[in-house]
């Protein structure tokens, strides 16, 4: 009985899909937060600009909703914009700064 008291059960994964799950930090979380978030905004202001392009389409030249899509179709590349926009920034300031990097969240150690 001390024997099986002794002994201690790793729950670890060794080998397989889920190795890396034992891996999880603070900042690998916040990274994994920031890039999910720029993907799905890619993704609705796409999806907006599409419908609105459908918007557009079907008017059927009648000019209130030729407008409302029109606006529609500007929120949209004005927010896929925006997306685009902060992506560069973060690499420009991963390239300005070394090894700075906001996806990564690794912060470059001071040397000796």
């Amino acid at each position: 009985m001390n024997n099986l008291l002794a002994e201690t059960i790793n729950l670890k994964p060794q080998s397989g899909d889920f190795v890396g799950i034992s891996n999880f930090t603070l900042p690998s979380i916040i990274s994994a937060l920031i890039k999910g978030a720029m993907v799905i905004a890619a993704i609705i202001f796409f999806f907006m600009l599409v419908i609105g392009g459908i918007k557009w389409i079907a008017s059927g030249g009648d000019k209130a909703q030729t407008e409302a899509a029109r606006n529609q179709i500007t929120a949209a590349l004005v927010g896929l914009v925006i997306v685009f926009a902060a992506w560069a920034i973060v690499s420009l300031i991963a390239t300005f700064f070394g090894g700075v990097n906001i996806f990564n969240l690794t912060i470059p150690e001071i040397g000796n």
